[in-house]
């Protein structure tokens, strides 16, 4: 795995204060390493004109992939053959992401969450379940199965290849994973939702989607996007190490998804879907 970007992280200053029992108090100051927080803005380009579509918080690493995977995920785009070219530059300081379409692209903000987000707004009170499943034509289908042995070992993996987390602490991750448990495609940042953008994005470029062969692992909790996410990516199972909130659950069940939540070494909840999971159904 390779060696975090330099832009991911930033060395601060801290002021480490302690008491040993029975002691003196101390202090002394340290150098330390935290992840980089900064602006995105992904830009639709068509004939030329761009068009803000979002200003998003995140980690600068895989910024094309997430952008690409924001617009598959809210529906802007649907096809890979709609892209002509994906570029990145900076202006006046801010990073921007220039998503250039073949042809014109409607937006329609009525039905999309808030275009300006930050790195934990969630779908920030927008329910969508009925339009992913028109869109979709259904919940998510097919005869994918994975053992729970080898669902209650993707956590372990996923943080095992965190090369961004092991420097500074503060980072989520996503993970795309087989039946047998191999890791395909890894993305962090401090916004679970930009890391499984950057997840899709990557796979919605390659070619690769919908990822009917496939589980979606998440660190932290899952959130209704997280599943809407899943859902758009056609992944029938998605697992979390923390757990889901209320509208997640219902979500999971009614576009398919097979919802794994307090995945750990020896125990993990199945709140949706288990027929997916061999050795876990009663």
């Amino acid at each position: 795995m390779a060696e975090p970007d330099l832009a991911s992280v930033a060395s601060v200053e801290s002021l480490k204060w302690s008491l040993p029992p029975g002691g003196t108090a101390f202090s002394f100051p340290v150098q330390e390493t935290v992840v980089t927080e900064e602006p995105l803005e992904i830009r639709l380009v068509h004939d030329g004109r761009p068009e803000t579509v979002s200003v998003t918080m995140r980690t600068p690493t895989e910024d094309e992939h997430l952008a690409v995977g924001f617009l598959f995920a809210e529906g802007i785009v649907s096809d890979r053959s709609e892209i002509a070219a994906v570029s990145s530059h900076r202006a006046e300081g801010d990073q921007i992401v220039d998503v250039h379409v073949r042809h014109p692209v409607h937006v329609d903000r009525s039905l999309t969450r808030s275009f300006l987000t930050n790195s934990s707004c969630g779908v920030c009170g927008r329910s969508l379940v009925q339009g992913l499943l028109a869109a979709r034509g259904g919940p998510v289908a097919g005869s994918f199965e994975v053992d729970a042995e080898r669902l209650v070992a993707l956590p372990r993996t996923l943080r095992a290849a965190q090369r961004l987390f092991d420097r500074t602490g503060g980072l989520h991750a996503a993970g795309l994973f087989d039946a047998q448990g191999t890791l395909l495609r890894l993305a962090e940042d401090v916004g679970r939702h930009n890391a499984v953008d950057k997840v899709v994005g990557a796979r919605f470029l390659e070619g690769r989607l919908p990822d009917q062969q496939a589980i979606l692992q998440v660190s932290g909790r899952v959130s209704f996007e997280i599943v809407q996410k899943a859902a758009v990516a056609g992944i029938p199972v998605l697992s979390a190490v923390s757990a889901p909130s209320s509208l997640a659950v219902s979500a999971a069940d009614r576009l398919g998804i097979t919802l794994a939540s307090f995945v750990r070494e020896d125990r993990l909840s199945l709140y949706a879907h288990p027929e997916r999971v061999r050795g876990a159904r009663p």
